[in-house]
């Protein structure tokens, strides 16, 4: 998920046949890109580029590769919960789950500020729809306000959020997408002022200022969310030569469009004047009138808003729908099983929607929308993480602990090969963790210390709830038609700490067990 931002869809098991490796890349490319972001990283001007690249060489490559070869060999349902389960046992793979859905949870009032940014931005007065923006209570109730059609709309089942999520998605990120770069680079190159310098220096940071490394953490969960197309390496013809290749495409096209995309905001937008939450619609605005469009910067603003709602949508559905298959298993109670006639998890999506209500309230008690914009993005960061920390740590364990078990695709290498990638991606991620917890210099967010305590508090508080909610489990939680298969140290009556030479595949193992 991932948050990368997170405004990405959920992916679906492909129909039979064989994948192309342009197919699979467009994929990937798809289920990452998002805007709302880009405006953190402009005021980097051309070093930004480092930044990206860097973010992409110590997260997005390796969060692909361990995903395919953890999805290939522990193919179960469960996803991320499946794979550090086999790893560390259920009580881990439980925390790992949790911090997905409540990651998800925190991003969704951030997302949606965006759309409420981007709804003010309809108006023709720009001065009024600059206030507008910045008004608090407007903000909170457009969060709200969207956040609970989404999850009325999530309520009616597959198709009726798939066909939001589908054309959302082109209208409003796609196609805006496309434009913004066009857009930026034409006014830059017809002869305009850049509001950044363009000399080679540029492009290496400053590392004096440790503010600047601060912000730039989260640009690692810019690409959170290659993880959800690893399924389909199996679909994929050669997927030990395809597969990278196709990740290498995905990757390469990823950060072009945030490069590109960043820039294009970096050009219009002096850095003094951008704002994490107006910067990129101003820019849309400064571009258009540039252009003698002006008229068009109203239709922008709308389908940006249209765009989040599409993400939105599609996010309250997929991890909610993840949960529910772990609740089934035994790990949460009966209560939280509920679903509706569509299939939909109804109770688990209603205590998602109180929690997203509780977090919008921020909007109100911190000092100013940017400040409660940082401090529930840093959140999302924080516990995406720990979540990606889990998966590289267990891709590692599992080489060692079920060295034999058939993997259709491995990390090249052997055991030394999985220690780069996932080593490098643990340590990216390890970093971007400690960092995000302190305040960056650019935004105001009130006092510094008021901004740690309560980012360490709400990270001490969601980490910990998954571990008494495990520990205080019941026998009659578990739904007796539950689907979700055994782990396979389960299936062979070993524990997860116990080294297996066994060479079987899982879903053989799982058969075995069953029967």
């Amino acid at each position: 998920m991932a948050p990368a931002d997170h405004s990405k869809t959920t992916a679906t098991r492909a129909p039979v046949g064989k994948i192309s490796i342009f197919a699979l890349a467009i994929m990937n490319i798809v289920a990452v890109v998002s805007l709302r972001g880009l405006p953190a990283e402009a005021e980097y001007g051309l070093s930004s580029i480092f930044y990206y690249l860097f973010a992409a060489l110590f997260f997005l490559v390796p969060v692909s590769l361990v995903a395919a070869e953890l999805a290939t060999g522990w193919p179960e349902k469960g996803g991320v919960f499946r794979w550090v389960g086999e790893a560390f046992g259920a009580k881990w793979a439980f925390l790992a789950m949790f911090m997905l859905f409540v990651e998800v949870s925190v991003w969704f009032p951030t997302a949606l500020t965006f759309a409420a940014v981007s709804l003010a931005y309809t108006d023709r007065d720009l001065s009024f729809a600059e206030q507008l923006s910045s008004n608090k209570v407007f903000v909170l109730v457009i969060v709200l306000a969207v956040y609970w059609l989404a999850t009325f709309i999530s309520f009616r089942g597959v198709n009726a959020f798939a066909r939001v999520a589908k054309w959302g998605g082109i209208f409003g990120t796609i196609i805006p997408a496309a434009i913004l770069i066009v857009l930026g680079f034409s006014y830059v190159l017809a002869g305009n002022k850049s509001q950044i310098d363009l000399e080679w220096g540029e492009l290496i940071p400053n590392f004096n200022n440790f503010s600047n490394v601060v912000l730039a953490a989260s640009i690692f969960l810019f690409y959170a969310g290659m993880e959800m197309n690893a399924i389909h390496v199996k679909d994929v013809e050669n997927p030990t030569r395809n597969y990278p290749i196709a990740v290498g495409i995905a990757a390469l096209g990823t950060v072009i469009i945030f490069v590109l995309g960043t820039l294009a905001i970096a050009f219009v937008v002096p850095r003094s004047d951008i704002n994490l939450t107006q910067s990129l619609l101003t820019a849309y605005v400064d571009m258009f009138r540039w252009a003698g469009i002006s008229w068009a910067a109203p239709i922008m603003a709308a389908a940006l808003a249209v765009g989040v709602l599409a993400g939105v949508v599609t996010w309250v559905a997929g991890p909610s729908s993840g949960l529910l298959q772990v609740a089934k298993a035994g790990y949460l109670p009966r209560f939280f099983q509920t679903t509706n006639r569509h299939g939909m998890a109804t109770h688990i999506m209603l205590i998602q929607a109180l929690a997203v209500t509780m977090l919008s309230i921020l909007f109100v008690v911190l000092p100013s929308v940017q400040a409660a914009y940082q401090i529930l993005s840093q959140l999302t960061v924080i516990l995406y993480l720990v979540m990606y920390l889990l998966m590289f740590a267990a891709a590692i364990y599992l080489r060692f602990s079920q060295p034999n078990r058939p993997r259709p695709y491995r990390i090249p290498g052997g055991v030394a090969g999985m220690w780069i990638v996932a080593g490098a991606g643990f340590t990216g991620a390890l970093l971007a963790f400690i960092f995000s917890f302190i305040p960056p210099d650019q935004i105001a967010v009130g006092s510094p210390v008021v901004y740690v305590v309560i980012l360490l508090a709400l990270t001490v508080f969601f980490v910990s709830l998954p571990f008494f909610i495990y520990h205080a489990r019941k026998p009659h939680w578990v739904d007796p038609g539950n689907d979700f298969a055994p782990f396979t140290w389960q299936a062979e009556g070993t524990h997860p700490g116990v080294v297996s030479p066994s060479a079987t595949d899982t879903s053989t193992a799982v058969k075995g067990e069953s029967a």
